[in-house]
């Protein structure tokens, strides 16, 4: 499922689109993406609009339209923002393609995990408006993120850190991330962190996340492209992968539903 970075990235590929004219709408009337949002309003709504602005917050990211409108996509596990030619004959699984004067913007899932909103309103809908605040803003304190693990102490820490409610954006490679680095085992619980360990996991979170958008988020490519082979992400997948900073080997298995890789001699399970 994309995450923070990925997310920035899938939205830019839309922003060639913003300040024109969206002149026809095509979409599946039927498909499971529509299912929290109304097809047929945002056919009408869209059609003859333009493309103001587009911003991303956690796993999703928000299309300001003309006439007061909020266009929402989340990607779920295989959605994905591509442009094509105006001209451009929807698929079966493009779900959604707003065709402008030069080219036709295009939202296809496959497998139909993604959703989109729409909101018509002088001020941003709920389902925007309450999004956890990002882990890069001066409300994401090692003090609230002190008190959540407390308030989750008898659940795991990689369980907790893919929480939306405090830590947006971040998802199974993230937390895998982020807890290697703290040098914190993933099968802790939350509240057995001591307060070192929790200023460390604030710490890398933020780090995490901001090269994440550095590197993936602001990629000017087709593709977005790996982190450097001095993270997990790179070793993470590879049977028989070695930790980037102690060369031993990585250890993989699910936890919380979800699965985990982390360094057995890096992080200790105490």
């Amino acid at each position: 499922m994309p995450e923070l970075a990925e997310v920035d990235f899938f939205r830019k590929r839309w922003n060639p689109g913003l300040g024109h004219k969206i002149e026809r709408v095509f979409l599946h009337e039927n498909s499971g993406v529509f299912k929290t949002s109304d097809p047929k309003l945002i056919a009408r709504h869209l059609t003859g609009a333009m493309l103001l602005s587009s911003e991303a917050a956690a796993k999703q990211m928000l299309f300001r339209v003309s006439s007061d409108g909020w266009l929402g996509i989340h990607l779920g596990m295989t959605g994905e923002l591509a442009v094509q030619p105006a001209g451009y004959a929807p698929r079966k699984h493009d779900h959604l393609v707003l065709v402008q004067k030069k080219q036709s913007l295009v939202f296809s899932d496959f497998r139909m995990f993604g959703r989109v909103q729409f909101s018509v309103g002088p001020t941003a809908p709920d389902w925007w408006s309450d999004i956890a605040p990002p882990v890069l803003s001066k409300l994401f304190t090692i003090g609230a993120v002190a008190v959540f693990l407390l308030r989750r102490a008898r659940a795991p820490i990689k369980a907790v850190l893919l929480m939306q409610e405090r830590f947006p954006g971040i998802g199974n490679w993230m937390a895998d991330e982020i807890l290697w680095r703290a040098a914190i085992h993933p099968k802790r619980l939350a509240g057995s962190l001591t307060a070192g360990e929790i200023e460390s996991l604030h710490r890398e979170t933020r780090w995490v996340a901001d090269h994440a958008l550095r590197i993936i988020g602001a990629a000017k490519t087709d593709t977005f492209p790996d982190p450097p082979k001095t993270w997990l992400f790179r070793h993470r997948w590879e049977n028989g992968g070695k930790c980037p900073k102690t060369g031993a080997l990585l250890v993989r298995e699910t936890i919380g539903g979800r699965t985990t890789c982390w360094s057995p001699a890096r992080q200790k399970l105490r």
